[in-house]
């Protein structure tokens, strides 16, 4: 029996994966070759373009490299061994508040029997000294229950206060998955998720949204100049850069490596533009130093590709529009911004 066009498709695609793992050195484990296989397969586009940038910067696929692409795209483990953490610590909370609120039906419900045997006492006795024993053990009785209200009280407070620190462990955790350890930007996950959010929003606003793709220039060869340390001071500079020039409602993040995003939210195309020539400029007027030497090495550029959001558009085609943009920019000459506007055909690419 002949095999399908689609098993002879997948074997093929299954071979180029596994000639490209031992052209890069790439360890034959699982994960890595899930990672190539896609790349192949180009069922995942943002994960072809992350590791064509990386392929274009000629760098290592080491087995942290490759583990680092297969969490960003094909893992949530931190994601969910936090739910699951905090879905057992809420569960043992409740358990526990289910368990007072059980004692405190029950002190209730004693007590209640003790009020009315009194009302019964009340109602047949024959002596005041029978009266005021009655009394006292209602008052006893009321005094019990106020301290074991008081009990419960406390234990209801203290479980308040665990979920709420419970809570705030959650949201820290959830920040810093959300973050480029490197540059404390958002990170690439965080990016796409942001960027539907945002996009969906200015869809049901009516408003416009762009988005600026940067790169640094020459990075690879600054890094190979330098060295990786200094490479890491000059992506923090690029970051703390963006900070300095975003809006609160807007969102810098680390696209990878050199490689930057900025989402803005109720932007028009020319403020757009205008905002990353100033984010450009800033960066070329600042100097790098080395920190361990104090040796002045020289300024960095940025090219920048800025995009406007059509509603209803795959937001892979907007990226692919400032991402193209950016490619043009390089192609002139670097240090420069373009937008979509600018683009004269949408196949225009260049070398780092």
């Amino acid at each position: 029996m002949a095999p399908s066009n689609e098993f002879n498709a997948v074997t093929v695609i299954a071979q180029d994966a596994i000639k490209k793992m031992i052209e890069l050195g790439v360890p034959a484990s699982p994960a890595n070759y899930m990672v190539w296989y896609h790349y192949y397969a180009n069922s995942h586009p943002d994960l072809k373009r992350t590791i064509d940038v990386l392929l274009d910067n000629n760098q290592d696929f080491d087995d942290a490299q490759c583990a680092k692409i297969y969490e960003q795209y094909f893992t949530l483990d931190v994601e969910s061994g936090l739910l699951d953490s905090a879905s057992g610590s809420f569960e043992k909370i409740i358990d526990r508040a289910v368990q007072y609120l059980d004692e405190a039906g029950t002190d209730a419900a004693e007590f209640g029997e003790t009020l009315a045997d009194a009302s019964g006492g009340l109602a047949g006795q024959s002596s005041p000294d029978e009266a005021r024993d009655i009394i006292s053990g209602v008052v006893n009785a009321t005094q019990e229950m106020e301290n074991r209200a008081k009990v419960l009280e406390e234990r209801l407070a203290a479980a308040s206060s665990e979920v709420a620190d419970l809570r705030q462990e959650v949201e820290i955790t959830r920040r810093e998955a959300a973050t480029d350890g490197l540059t404390g930007l958002v990170n690439r996950k965080r990016f796409d998720i942001t960027l539907r959010e945002t996009a969906a929003e200015m869809m049901e606003a009516g408003e416009d949204m762009c988005l600026l793709m940067l790169d640094i220039d020459f990075f690879k060869k600054f890094n190979d100049n330098y060295g990786h340390q200094t490479g890491d001071q000059v992506l923090k500079l690029l970051a703390m850069t963006l900070n300095e020039c975003i809006k609160g409602q807007d969102t810098a993040a680390r696209y990878g490596g050199e490689e930057f995003a900025v989402i803005l939210p109720n932007t028009l195309l020319n403020p757009a533009i205008l905002l990353a020539e100033n984010i450009r400029e800033r960066v070329s007027r600042k100097s790098i130093i080395n920190k361990s030497s104090g040796d002045q090495l020289g300024a960095i550029t940025l090219s920048i590709g800025v995009a406007k959001y059509d509603f209803g558009e795959p937001l892979s085609e907007l990226i692919s529009r400032a991402d193209t943009a950016l490619y043009a920019a390089k192609n002139q000459g670097r240090n420069r911004v373009l937008s979509e506007n600018d683009l004269v055909s949408p196949s225009a690419s260049a070398q780092n």
